[in-house]
């Protein structure tokens, strides 16, 4: 099935378009959108057939209907928004999308129309504190959580410096009927280290939450209560190899669909942590980590489980990997560098990538919805399937 990747250049203010080969995983240039305000950040409705994208720029939060035969992008509407969201993500029914905002210290709910399209105020605000990462509802749609990291603007690419964040996961309840997000009974959970949850994934069976920790190095698992919506870390893994002591911080965090094996990306170590997830337990055994671009602060998997694709920050360049699908090894296929757009600026990286790689169908069949784990800093680029 041809699906089509998005990539967000918030300095050009554009979105480029890429069609996957879903047997190859070759990826060719498609389409180049105007989208001024500085395009940061992407989500999708669940059936695919909306893209969300939040500016930087000018904050604001914008849709854009997919054509589901050339991949392009029509607008639908726009609203405007106090500080810059640093994540999106719709419910599962995709009647309400979700945002949170780093530098804002909170999380907002606006209303969706029945086409998808976004252009009505925020119907609900929950302060959270500065750091702010991600948001999503879990499988049954009633409960969410905001990670919150360890160190504030925690830039890999300069020297650490001591400017503490809140290092939690905020528990909320969501109310799929109204929109409105309530603090659940437990609000904070608070991790006994400094981790400095990121952005999160939920297993497609178990009751388990995966989140990748940005100053941690590592993953934690979740026991998830279905009934409560609180959540109990079961286990925390590095996802460094042994011996490694130089400058990273995590990014996002990927699960295959079929729940077998779980992706983290390393920014300063570059490279993909890969992960075997015990299909009794969850417990994750490490695979091996996979060199890849500068940077990797935006990656993510086609919606079958058969590719992964990772775009550097610092090199500007866009990786592409075959997943095994009996081991979860990935086998480098090439890259791609910068965007259709950027022949004329070889060599002139992405600015910035942020939350994960996202894929909608590019043809007229029924769309896959894949586990939408969500995750993004405050950079420039973002790619979405």
């Amino acid at each position: 099935m041809p699906y089509s990747l998005y990539v967000c250049l918030q300095d050009e203010d554009k979105i480029s378009a890429f069609s996957l080969d879903s047997g190859t995983g070759q990826l060719t240039p498609q389409a180049e959108v105007p989208v001024a305000g500085g395009p940061s950040v992407l989500a999708t409705s669940p059936d695919r057939q909306v893209l969300y994208v939040g500016h930087r720029g000018s904050p604001a939060i914008s849709s854009f209907r997919i054509d589901q035969s050339t991949g392009g992008l029509a607008p639908q509407g726009t609203v405007g928004t106090e500080h810059a969201p640093t994540f999106l993500a719709t419910d599962r029914t995709g009647s309400w999308l979700l945002s949170a905002y780093y530098q804002g210290g909170y999380a907002a709910v606006h209303p969706l129309g029945d086409d998808g399209a976004v252009g009505a105020l925020l119907l609900d605000r929950q302060d959270t504190a500065n750091g702010a990462h991600a948001i999503a509802t879990d499988p049954s749609n009633r409960f969410a959580f905001v990670p919150q990291i360890a160190r504030l603007n925690d830039n890999v690419l300069e020297p650490p410096r001591e400017n503490p964040g809140p290092n939690m996961i905020l528990q909320f309840k969501f109310d799929p009927d109204t929109g409105r997000l309530s603090p659940n009974s437990t609000f904070r959970v608070e991790p006994t280290e400094r981790l400095g949850p990121r952005h999160y994934c939920f297993h497609p069976t178990q009751d388990l939450v995966y989140f990748s920790n940005e100053q941690g190095c590592s993953v934690t698992g979740y026991r998830l209560d279905r009934a409560t919506g609180n959540l109990a870390a079961v286990q925390t893994i590095t996802t460094l190899p042994d011996g490694f002591t130089a400058r990273n911080t995590c990014s996002q965090i990927y699960l295959m669909p079929s729940g077998q094996f779980l992706y983290v990306g390393n920014r300063g170590h570059n490279s993909i942590a890969g992960f075997a997830v015990d299909a009794a337990t969850g417990r994750l055994t490490s695979i091996r980590q996979v060199p890849t671009e500068a940077v990797p602060s935006a990656f993510g998997l086609d919606p079958e489980g058969h590719f992964v694709f990772a775009a550097g920050t610092a090199s500007g360049r866009l990786a592409s990997y075959r997943v095994n699908g009996q081991t979860g090894a990935l086998t480098p296929l090439g890259h791609l560098c910068r965007g259709p757009a950027a022949r004329g600026s070889a060599g002139k990286p992405f600015r910035q990538l942020e939350r994960l790689l996202r894929l909608a169908p590019s043809a007229r069949r029924p769309a896959m919805i894949d586990e939408v784990a969500i995750d993004r800093r405050l950079e420039v680029v973002d790619c979405w399937f």
